[in-house]
């Protein structure tokens, strides 16, 4: 019996765009002819809980005992809510944009506690349009709808993590296994009821499920249970984020009264073997893959087959998903966890793994960011092709651990070949080779922002986290980036190994001095935790840390093992900067309280900083402008110049001279040069436009000119090239 497989997301992971992972699966099964249909169940749940039926319901559910006045509010409220639902839901979906000036004007909407940010909104929203404060509005409604689910129906609910303490670092299955042998929740009764009539329609006979955050756990086995119970037949297997770092343990034989196998990073040959055993139970051969053997967990690999390049793996295909029905929210104004989750993107990888892959943080000894494989430019611009024809939709979020800036620079370059237009974002490190030139022609492809790990923002520390740049590096790559009109977010770390309490003061100056110099827009503290995969969860007495999570070898059957309980010998209370490092951050991307003492975002005594106040300003101030290598590219991505020739006459003397005119897309500007020197400006830029296949090199355009011309260099440095550079004459 040929396989037929159905592919799920269980929620909930984004209300705004498909998690990626089960497209690209679609898309590999499509390069060998496996048929496969897939579903994004969190937003099929989220849109039947969110609509005139399901808040009728809900509101009648028999358990639905208001406690807190505010949830009594909501509760004498709900005709409102259930005569409201379906207009917003179609608004946040872009079916309704007029009713914005309906909710905006504040009278439409019951409001219960979630408004009561409102006295922020117009600092926060300044001059944004309509449409962006309705969303926000609207967004309130529903995590006001949400504050009632979780207290009056079920207290795991949320958007995007549900029962997520089920799943966070869970070295034990007790407690989601007991989890899921009580009753079902309201949430999972509707989950249920899609599930069926989807498994009814499809009839699959092979059920893979991608969960990729511990938010996704509890429902992903809720699924699993629900299957194994009315249809054993079908065989189930669990991939993705989560189980890749979080199962590579595993030793509790109950996981598999749910599942038939668990998967380990990149799923195309796994699955692949998968299909082959499911179609010939004698084949048993498996790319790691976890599965129940005579009562006990087995890990098997005995597959010879290698893992596919990027090339091979095929386009993710999204079709089957209702990519119309998502909607967008503004839950707050961090500008970057806004466009997460505002607006629909297309999620590619320029490549497989972190070409830098140091970072002591971070799981580097994991396959799926150890193995470092770009996609060439023109698969990848061809897979941005396919995905705009199918979705309909130009927007693309490359989800890179740290796009490399070479394979950045070629994707540009092509983008600007094929005259695509598309708008897209994506991750980076700070490094130097992101140049005020290259950051102008990301600007030009379409690239909107980057958000990238400052860290710790100190010296010392950025070192032992072998990130490879510096803080002065990082305010020069922002300028550049922020100078070229693209937004720069940064992660922020506290609480890394060592560090003491005068580095936290001190990275807090220095992200001041940044947001201050209006080179970040937007930025995240995060606290640091200790990953069993990671250099300092591997070897931690070289970071100065002592674990004190329990050995995995003492507790008998394992489930997850990832993040991992630690003593930093500094003995340092890190948690307690929290608040006071998310206040001022608040504040600062708001482009206020830069004049504030560090001191008075703390409720306890911090010491002076020790960075001078105008560090961030002498860093850009000293930023040395080195003679361009002779091997670099030299591009114009402008357009071409209408030229005439006149005669300039000057004390009696008469020479030829040239002017070129050029309309670049907000304004025309003229040069002028000598007529020899305006013939070749008009041959050269020709033959370095970027529509053409072959790039030239600055040796080769000096070459060039030194054919018939004098002193390149005289002219290079001359006015008009000034000027060419200042729109659209780049040196990469």
């Amino acid at each position: 019996m040929k396989t037929k497989l159905f592919l799920v997301t269980p929620p909930f992971t984004q209300l705004n765009t498909p998690y990626p992972a089960t497209a690209y699966i679609k898309g590999f099964l499509n390069t060998i002819n496996v048929e496969a249909v897939q579903a994004d169940l969190g937003i099929e749940v989220i849109l039947k809980l969110f609509s005139k039926e399901g808040l009728t319901d809900l509101f009648q559910t028999g358990n639905c005992q208001p406690i807190s006045d505010n949830c009594k509010r909501i509760f004498a409220l709900q005709d409102e809510y259930i005569k409201t639902i379906d207009s917003v839901i179609a608004f946040l979906q872009g079916k309704n944009p007029t009713l914005a000036l309906q909710i905006c004007q504040e009278n439409y909407l019951p409001e219960a506690s979630r408004f009561a940010q409102l006295e922020e909104l117009d600092w926060a929203f300044g001059t944004m349009g309509t449409q962006d404060k309705a969303k926000h509005l609207a967004t309130l409604y529903l995590e006001d709808i949400s504050d009632f689910i979780v207290e009056c129906v079920d207290s795991n609910f949320g958007f995007s993590r549900y029962a997520e303490r089920l799943g966070r670092s869970a070295n034990s299955f007790d407690e989601l296994y007991e989890a899921l042998q009580q009753e079902l929740t309201y949430i999972d009764n509707i989950l249920f009821s899609i599930l069926k009539e989807r498994i009814e329609t499809i009839e699959p006979t092979f059920f893979l499920i991608s969960v990729p955050f511990p938010g996704n756990l509890y429902s992903a086995f809720r699924c699993a249970q629900w299957v194994k119970q009315h249809y054993p037949e079908i065989k189930i297997s669990m991939g993705g984020g989560f189980p890749n770092t979080e199962l590579r343990s595993l030793s509790d034989a109950r996981v598999f009264e749910f599942f038939d196998f668990i998967t380990l990073d990149d799923g195309e040959v796994p699955i692949e073997e998968l299909i082959s055993n499911v179609e010939n139970p004698d084949y048993n051969l498996f790319k790691r893959t976890f599965l129940l053997e005579n009562g006990a967990v087995v890990y098997k690999n005995n597959s010879t087959k290698s893992d596919y390049k990027q090339f091979q793996v095929g386009t993710p295909d999204y079709s089957d998903l209702p990519l119309d029905k998502y909607i967008s929210v503004i839950e707050i104004v961090n500008p970057m966890h806004r466009m997460w989750s505002d607006g629909r993107w297309n999620k590619l990888t320029m490549a497989h793994g972190c070409y830098w892959g140091k970072c002591t943080f971070c799981d580097i000894s994991l396959d799926y960011i150890k193995i470092y494989e770009p996609v060439a430019v023109s698969l990848l611009c061809d897979r941005i092709e396919e995905l705009i024809a199918q979705t309909g939709q130009n927007g693309f979020h490359f989800v890179d651990e740290a796009a490399p800036p070479a394979l950045m620079r070629a994707l540009a370059l092509e983008i600007l070949r094929r005259k695509l237009s598309v708008t897209w974002w994506t991750n980076i490190r700070f490094e130097k080779s992101f140049t005020q030139d290259l950051c102008l022609l990301l600007k030009a492809s379409g690239c909107i922002a980057v958000s990238g790990g400052l860290e710790v923002a100190s010296d010392r520390l950025l070192k032992l986290i072998d990130k490879g740049v510096t803080v002065e590096q990082v305010a020069r790559v922002t300028r550049n980036f922020t100078q070229a009109g693209i937004m720069v977010h940064a992660y922020l770390m506290y609480g890394y190994p060592t560090q003491t309490v005068q580095e936290t003061i001190d990275s807090l100056e220095m992200v001041r001095q940044l947001f201050e110099a209006g080179i970040l827009q937007s930025g995240f503290w995060h606290q640091f935790a200790m990953t069993a995969h990671s250099p300092v969860g591997l070897y931690p007495e070289k970071f100065g840390v002592v674990p004190t999570s329990p050995p995995l070898e003492g507790l008998g059957v394992v489930f997850a093992n990832n993040d991992i309980n630690y003593k930093d010998k500094t003995g340092i209370d890190h948690d307690k900067f929290s608040f006071g490092l998310k206040k001022s951050l608040f504040n600062y991307m708001h482009g206020i309280c830069f004049d504030f003492d560090l001191q008075e975002w703390f409720d306890f005594k911090i010491p002076k900083t020790k960075i001078h106040p105008d560090f961030i300003f002498n860093a850009l101030e000293s930023d040395v402008d080195f003679n361009t290598k002779p091997n670099a590219k030299v591009v114009w991505i402008g357009g071409k110049p209408s030229f005439e020739s006149f005669t300039k006459t000057k004390k009696g003397r008469s020479w030829e001279m040239m002017s070129l005119t050029f309309h670049d897309k907000k304004e025309s500007f003229t040069i002028q040069t000598a007529k020899a020197e305006g013939e070749w400006l008009v041959a050269i830029l020709q033959k370095i436009a970027v529509a053409n296949t072959k790039t030239y090199t600055f040796q080769e355009v000096k070459a060039d000119f030194e054919c018939n011309l004098e002193d390149f260099e005289l002219f290079w440095h001359s006015k008009p090239i000034k000027t060419l550079r200042e729109f659209g004459l780049l040196v990469l």
